[in-house]
Order: structure tokens, then sequence, then C-alpha cells
């Protein structure tokens, strides 16, 4: 954007007018005359076609003069930069894909709440490296640390519960996946989401000795554990297709999700329905915010010296043409 140092100099542009009327006056009344009776003999004279020529140069002399005002006003281009400086939080969300996620005290389903409560989260963050592992007897990465928010959506739409034969619930191993996912970042900031609705029941790591692991690499865990307080209607098909409903005990190992967060420094929540479950989402998407500092830098580029020089020239060229080419009389 162009703009000026010291704009109030463009004010002289009104006198160049004034001054072409005073040079034309003046020349008018110093001006000598010759009276001819008949000037069809000075028509058949050449080369009179000189006073053309120094019309010219007087109304370029002029556009050379206003051109010069505008130099002197200083003609700048203007450019504006922002720096953003982002401490960047890695975040490893780690889901619950056992077949238990079926069960429909959340809507539609617990699997389906908890993907859409992340979605949520994940849309509110910004900077962020977020990953995302998913775990029932193993534990499997759906999608690496990154900044592509939108391959990262679309993975997590495509999470499905955990074929039967893999069912199961290992905490503790998903948890030193996570680990293992986070533990060489040069961020500042390392968390793990854990969202379950059960107890440890598989793998060979327990969930408190994974998170003595995540403390000793400053990896903070929040932990979700996910269910209604009693019974929960979990969806069955019977050999003819048709849906059918039977109540469920919801089996949730409450200390060990606590102690987990509380061992790394963070903290345990329980979601009995998808309102909660987003609150708490909410709430650590407060907690664990990135920190932005945004310097704002102006870069002035200064025309003067590119336009100044060549303008003198050409005002020295023409003066050269007036006195030297045109011979002009003064």
């Amino acid at each position: 954007m162009l703009n000026f140092s010291h704009p109030w100099v463009l004010t002289l542009l009104i006198f160049v007018p004034l001054l072409y009327f005073l040079k034309k006056r003046n020349k008018f009344f110093n001006d000598g005359s010759i009276q001819f009776s008949n000037i069809s003999y000075l028509k058949k004279i050449d080369n009179l076609n000189g006073q053309k020529k120094i019309h010219f140069l007087e109304f370029f002399q002029l556009f050379i003069i206003s051109f010069l005002i505008f130099t002197l006003s200083g003609p700048r281009l203007k450019s504006n930069f922002s720096e953003s400086t982002y401490n960047i939080v890695d975040i490893n969300l780690i889901l619950d894909i056992s077949s238990s996620m079926r069960a429909e005290d959340f809507k539609p389903n617990r699997l389906e709440s908890a993907k859409e409560t992340a979605k949520t989260f994940i849309k509110y963050r910004k900077g962020d490296r977020i990953g995302l592992l998913v775990f029932a007897g193993e534990s499997y990465i759906q999608c690496p640390l990154t900044l592509d928010y939108k391959v990262l959506l679309t993975l997590l739409e495509n999470v499905k519960i955990i074929d039967e034969e893999y069912d199961g619930t290992a905490i503790g191993m998903a948890i030193a996946h996570g680990i293992n996912r986070l533990r060489n970042s040069d961020s500042k900031s390392r968390i793990i989401i854990l969202l379950s609705d059960g107890s440890n029941n598989s793998g060979e790591l327990e969930p408190i000795t994974a998170a003595n692991f995540a403390k000793e690499y400053g990896i903070k865990i929040y932990a979700i554990g996910v269910g209604a307080n009693k019974e929960a209607p979990f969806p069955y098909f019977d050999p003819f297709g048709n849906k059918s409903y039977v109540n469920v005990d919801v089996k949730i190992d409450e200390k060990t999700l606590r102690d987990v967060a509380h061992e790394t420094g963070g903290l345990y929540f329980r979601a009995k329905d998808e309102f909660e479950l987003e609150n708490i989402y909410n709430e650590i998407n407060k907690m664990e915010r990135s920190k932005v500092k945004i310097k704002d830098y102006t870069l002035f580029t200064e025309l003067f010296s590119f336009i100044l020089v060549p303008l003198i020239i050409l005002l020295i060229f023409i003066e050269y043409l007036y006195q030297f080419i045109f011979k002009k009389i003064t």
C-alpha cells in the first residue's frame, strides 16, 4: 500500500498550474511582435514548427516539477507482517472401541457420542498436533500426530467397534502405545486424553505402571470414564435380524482411571451422558490451551531514492534541449 512520510508537501502541487499561468502571461507581455499585412508568404517558410516543440517541452517541464514535488513528499510502500508464535501442545486421543461401546445410554451410542464430542474438541484447537489411537484387546494407530485436522477428522469418522475376536480392554497397553507416540516430541506440553467405559482386562501392562512411564516423560493423562450409573441398554440382534435390547451392568474401574490421571498430574472425569462428555472436553480444552504470541511488523520501502535521481537527470536534459537544441533566448 502506498503512503507518504511528508504528505503536506503535496499541497505544493496547487502552485504548478499557477506557475504555468504566470509563465504564459510573462511571455505574452515580453514577446516582440512584427506586423504583416499578408501572412500568405510566411506560410511558405519552412521550419516554423519549433514553437510546438517548445510548448511540449514546457508542458513536460511542469510535469517533471509536479513529479518532483510528489517525490519530495516521501512516497513509500507499506507492508504489514504478523508473526504468531505457538507453544504447541501435542495431544494423543486414545479411544476405547471395545464391544461395550455399543451401549446406548449415550445417543446414538457411546462410541458415536465420543466421536462427535472429540470432533468438536479438535475443531477448537489451533496449531496443536493431534493424533488418534484406538484400542480394545490391542491398540492401533488410527492417525499419527498431525496438523492436518481435515484428515484427522476423516479418520476419526471411520472408527468402528472392534470385531469380537479382538475384543477386550487393554488400558495399560493403550497408554504405553500413546506414550511411545509422544515421548520423542519436542513440545513442552504433551497430553493423553484416554476415554474408556470398562476396566483393564487385557494386555501385559497394568495401567498404573504405564502411568508411571508417562510421568517420567512429562506426559499428562486426562482420563474419562464413560457410562451411566448402574445399567445401560445394550443392543443385540436375534438370528432373524431383529434388534432387541438387554440391560447390562456398567463396570468402570474408576479408581484405576483416577489413579492413572492423578499420577501424571492430570484429572479424571466421569461422563454419564453425551452432555457431560461434551462439557468434559470443553473443560480440558480450557486447561490445555496453546499460548499464542503475535508480533506485528510494519515494513516501509522508501521510493525517494529510486525516483529523485532519474528525475533530476531528466530535468537537466530538458534544460539542455532548451538551451542548446532549440536555442532558447533568455
